[in-house]
Formats: structure tokens, C-alpha cells, sequence
């Protein structure tokens, strides 16, 4: 009779490495046991993911298998529920903004349920509502990482969501949210109220975020008025955001079918724009005014509707950032100019806590993976209403 005496304990780990494989690695329990009980080399450390990823600047996502990595001590694992599609991601992967690697999944507005801890976190628990925003890390130490304004790391830069250079990434760089899951470091995760649902928490890590900050910044009184430029993804959260503040808010599109909507978003009054002659009766009466047009634009005479003194915030973010400013309108218009990223991590906590409370919630279109690329066709011809929201559970 043969002895197999001798070849029982392997045979236990074999049984013990399918049973794990079998039930997913994304879960937290058997996460916690591997660690616990030594039994991590039976499986992969890193985190089988999949997502839609842009394989060159043509800007056609197609479906691809890649991995994470590990769970960290100060990790957490987040099944991706919902992802915004916001037109940085196309920007980025037509790389408009600068060379790109791929594959690249982008999304950068993730919401989604927690599934594995780190044994260091402390923040976030399994089964927790989770977003991550426009980054995943940066360098902590600087003035500015302690000071919350971590998107202004002074040292390394923060890392972005998608498409940043990380060692620790199984493919040399960071991977977003147009994907089933994703590993953060718990400092640069969202904790999403219970009573907001994740389909409406996600755009609220970009667009939310990114109009809030200026807008917060710009210490508008009640009544002020308030311009807004571009009605898309952005400006119609800027339009709410702001009315939420007790401004008076006119917005200014080229889009006259956008007239009803905005005006439901409580805006006084539509401004639709054809030529500069329809902004020369605005010229020096807005308190303030933000801009989220991702193309360059004559934005010269916008500037000029806001009062002497002022302030001009540009937020959208033309291919290579280049923008033309007619001097000649700034020296006489004495409007200040200036830009916004996005915000820091306690300033997003803060606008997806505020929203939550006062039910302020984007508006929306759910759609299908499968519709990735003919929704980015949508949102560069403007017909976005008004964002797109990738329904996790279809990659």
C-alpha cells in the first residue's frame, strides 16, 4: 500500500489555495485569515481587477485584465459600484494633456462598497460607503500635504488616480475607476454617507469637488451675483453649489436646449451665448465668476463681465492648458485671473458631507460599459445631461 503519509500537508494547501481562490481574494475575511495564518504565499498578493482601458490616443476603450496591488497595512480594497465620466479622462487618454502610457483605465469619480482593510486602518471598516477622488497619494510631509491641500504636494506631486507613474503598481502606473475594484491608501479615500446613494456620491469627487473649492474660496456674500461659464458636468454643480450658498447665479452657455435645465438647477437667469455681443450687457456686473470650458474660447470678454476688482476662476482645462487672454480687455477690466485644482482631501470629505445633508445631488445618466466610448462622443459634442455614470457591475 503506498504511503501517503508524507504528502498530506501538501495536499492541505492545494485544497486550502482553491477553496480561497474559488470564493475571490476581494473578500475581507479570508484576507484577514491569509494574513493571519501565514498562508498569503498560496495565492496571488496582488489584486485580479478589470476595467476599460485606452490603448492610444485614438481614445478607444476596450475591455483588459490587469492586477493591483496587495492590499497594504494602511489599504483599503473598495468593489467599485459606480464611476463618473468626466472629460479630463479624455483629455488624458487622446493625450491632449501630455504623453501617455497604456494600457490606462481612467476615472477618476469612484464610489463603491469596502471589501479588506489594512490591519493599520482605522478610518474605514468592511461594508463602509467609499469614493477616491482625482488622487491616491502624495509625499505627507510638506506644508502643504499637512495642511489638507495634498493636490498641491511640493515635493513628489500627488499621485494621480489614473495614468501617474507608481512603483507599486503591478503596470508601472496607477489604474482608475472604470474598473470593478481598487486599492487606496485609506488618507485618500471618501467616506460616503449612508443617505446619499454611491451613484450620486461619484461625480461629487470631481466635479463637485473641483467647483466647490473656488467656490468656497471666492467668499461670495448671499445675493452676490455669480456667473458661470460652460453648463456641462461642472458647471451645473457649480450652478447648485452656489444657489445652495445663497448667490444669485446667471448662466452663460451656447447651448440654447440647455436653457430649461439650468434654470432648474436655480439659476436666475440663461445667458446663451452666439457672439461677444451677447455678453456686452454683462460687462461689469458679476460679483464673481468660474469657468469649467475644457477648449480654449475667447474668454477675454467673459472676464469682463465680472465688476472691477473681481475675481475670474478658469477650472475646465484646454488641450495643454493653453488659454489667450487679451491683455489689452484685463488692464482695463482690473478683473483678477486665476485657476483651481480640484481641492484637498478634508475639503472633498467636507462638499460630500455638505451634499449629503442638504440632498444636493448631480444630475445623472446611468449608463452600461459597453456605452463608454459613445458616451465620451456625447460629452465632446456637448450632449451630456449631465454626467455619465458607469455602472460598475456591467465591466
Amino acid at each position: 500500500m503506498e504511503d501517503n503519509s508524507n504528502k498530506q500537508p501538501s495536499r492541505r494547501r492545494f485544497i486550502r489555495q482553491t477553496a480561497l481562490t474559488g470564493t475571490g481574494i476581494i473578500l475581507a475575511k479570508p484576507l484577514h485569515l491569509l494574513a493571519e495564518t501565514g498562508y498569503s504565499e498560496l495565492v496571488s498578493p496582488n489584486i485580479k481587477s478589470r476595467g476599460y482601458a485606452g490603448t492610444d490616443v485614438q481614445g478607444k476603450l476596450t475591455p483588459w485584465a490587469f492586477e493591483r496591488r496587495a492590499i497594504g497595512d494602511n489599504d483599503i480594497l473598495i468593489e467599485i459600484k459606480y464611476s463618473g465620466i468626466c472629460h479630463s479622462d479624455i483629455h488624458t487618454i487622446k493625450g491632449h494633456w501630455g504623453e501617455q502610457q497604456y494600457p490606462q483605465v481612467p476615472g477618476h469619480e469612484v464610489a463603491g462598497i469596502v471589501t479588506a482593510t489594512g490591519k493599520n486602518v482605522t478610518q474605514f471598516k468592511v461594508g463602509d460607503k467609499a469614493g477616491v477622488g482625482c488622487m491616491v497619494s502624495s509625499c505627507m510631509k510638506c506644508d502643504s500635504c499637512k495642511n489638507g491641500e495634498e493636490h498641491h504636494c511640493e515635493t513628489t506631486g500627488m499621485v494621480g488616480t489614473y495614468g501617474t507613474p507608481e512603483a507599486s503598481s503591478p503596470t508601472g502606473i496607477t489604474q482608475g475607476g472604470y474598473s470593478n475594484n481598487i486599492v487606496v491608501t485609506e488618507h485618500f479615500a471618501i467616506k460616503i454617507p449612508a443617505d446619499i446613494d454611491l451613484s450620486y456620491a461619484a461625480p461629487l469627487l470631481c466635479a463637485g469637488i473641483t467647483t466647490y473649492s473656488p467656490l468656497i474660496k471666492a467668499k461670495f456674500k448671499k445675493d452676490d451675483k455669480i456667473g458661470v461659464v460652460g453648463i456641462g458636468g461642472l458647471g451645473h454643480m457649480a450652478i447648485k453649489l452656489a444657489v445652495s450658498k445663497g448667490a444669485e447665479v446667471y448662466a452663460f452657455t451656447t447651448s440654447d436646449s440647455k436653457r430649461a435645465d439650468i434654470l432648474s438647477f436655480g439659476a436666475k437667469e440663461a445667458i446663451v451665448v452666439k457672439n461677444t455681443a451677447d455678453l456686452k450687457p454683462w460687462f461689469g456686473k458679476l460679483n464673481y465668476m468660474i469657468s469649467t470650458v475644457p477648449y480654449a474660447y475667447d474668454m477675454s470678454n467673459y472676464i469682463s463681465c465680472v465688476k472691477p476688482y473681481g475675481s475670474f476662476t478658469q477650472v475646465g482645462q484646454p488641450i495643454n492648458g493653453e488659454l489667450t487672454i487679451n491683455n489689452f480687455n484685463m488692464i482695463f477690466n482690473r478683473v483678477n485671473f486665476n485657476g483651481s485644482l480640484i481641492g484637498g482631501i478634508p475639503e472633498t470629505q467636507e462638499i460630500m458631507d455638505y451634499c449629503a445633508a442638504n440632498k444636493i445631488y448631480p444630475k445623472i445618466q446611468i449608463i452600461k460599459a459597453e456605452e463608454i466610448n459613445s458616451a465620451w462622443d456625447r460629452v465632446v459634442n456637448k450632449e451630456a445631461r449631465y454626467r455619465y455614470v458607469i455602472d460598475a457591475s456591467t465591466i
